[in-house]
Parts: structure tokens; sequence; C-alpha cells
């Protein structure tokens, strides 16, 4: 319920406001506790949001986050998955399943937000942002499957995407953190 307020309340200040988003700070989704996880408390880091789900192919990709996360984090790196159940029905859990499958499996440290809607009707607000276009005309489109990946620069800007087959620990993304966290 707590989540929908929020989601409710970010699009009726959107619509209301003529508000047009300028980076990802200008979002707060809810952590996977429920609570307000504003994206502006990472400002000036560098981020991977990244739409994850328990029961897909990608799935082992957890390991390779978290890899990535405890090689780059006192560099400055934030890693945020987002759970979402778009396709396949790979994320069929509640927040609490989802964190305790995601502690338990796979040591999972980096912050997790409550599961999302990434693409359709009901797609959440920063999703929109991330492929409307308006983060960055060149990363545009829909998400295809679970574990797409959007880098962020220190100032809270889009720099590159990577869809789901691209590992986070493959040359590509090291490469783009390394020259984001620069």
């Amino acid at each position: 319920m707590l989540r929908l307020f929020y989601t409710l309340t970010a699009i009726a200040a959107i619509a209301g406001s003529g508000f047009a988003a300028e980076t990802v700070y200008n979002f707060t989704p809810a952590a996977i506790d429920g609570k307000p996880a504003p994206l502006a408390a990472w400002k000036g880091k560098v981020m991977l949001l990244v739409n994850v789900a328990s029961k897909c192919g990608y799935t082992p990709q957890y390991k390779g986050l978290e890899a990535v996360y405890e090689e780059y984090k006192d560099r400055g790196l934030v890693i945020v998955g987002f759970p979402a159940n778009n396709f396949g029905g790979q994320e069929p859990g509640t927040n609490e399943e989802i964190q305790t499958f995601c502690s338990r499996t796979y040591s999972v440290t980096f912050p997790m937000m409550s599961k999302i809607s990434v693409k359709g009707d009901d797609q959440a607000p920063l999703y929109h942002f991330l492929t409307g276009g308006a983060a960055n005309a060149a990363l545009a489109g829909d998400i295809k499957w679970n574990f797409t990946k959007f880098l962020v620069d220190r100032d809270g800007k889009v720099v590159a995407r990577f869809e789901p087959a691209v590992t986070p620990d493959s040359a590509d993304v090291k490469s783009a953190i390394e020259k984001a966290l620069k």
C-alpha cells in the first residue's frame, strides 16, 4: 500500500506540475522494506540500475553484480536492484521473499528496491524516464527482459545501457564503470 501511495504521488506530481525529470535524482522509489529511498541519496556516486528477477536464466548475474559492487563500491559505485515480474512471471515473490532469496543465495549486499513494473501501463516512473528517451535518447527503448542495466554517472545522467546478455562483470560493463568513476 505504501508503494502504491508513493507511485501515485510521483505520478500526480509529474502530471500536475509540468515536472520533467532531468536526472535519476528526481526519483524516490521504495526500498525493499517499503521505506522511501531517494536516488538523490547517492548523488555524486556512479549507479548501475538493474531490473532483476529470481527465477530467470540470467538470475546467476546476481553473483557478478555483487562481485562488481564489492570491487568498486569504495570508489563510489552503487548497484541498485529493481525486482520486476514483467517477463514470464519470473519474480513472483513478495519483497520479503526476494530479499531472503538474494541474501541467502547470492549474498547480495547492494541496495534492493521494492518490486516494480519496468514496462507496460503500470510502468514505474523511473523506468518510464529511463526507457522513454528523457534520460538519454540514444539509450531509449522498452526493457526486453530481466537484467537490463543502466549506468548513471556522478551527475545523475544515464551514460550507458547494457542488455541482459551482457554480464555485469564483462569487460564492456567494467570499462564503462571505470570511465564513469574517473
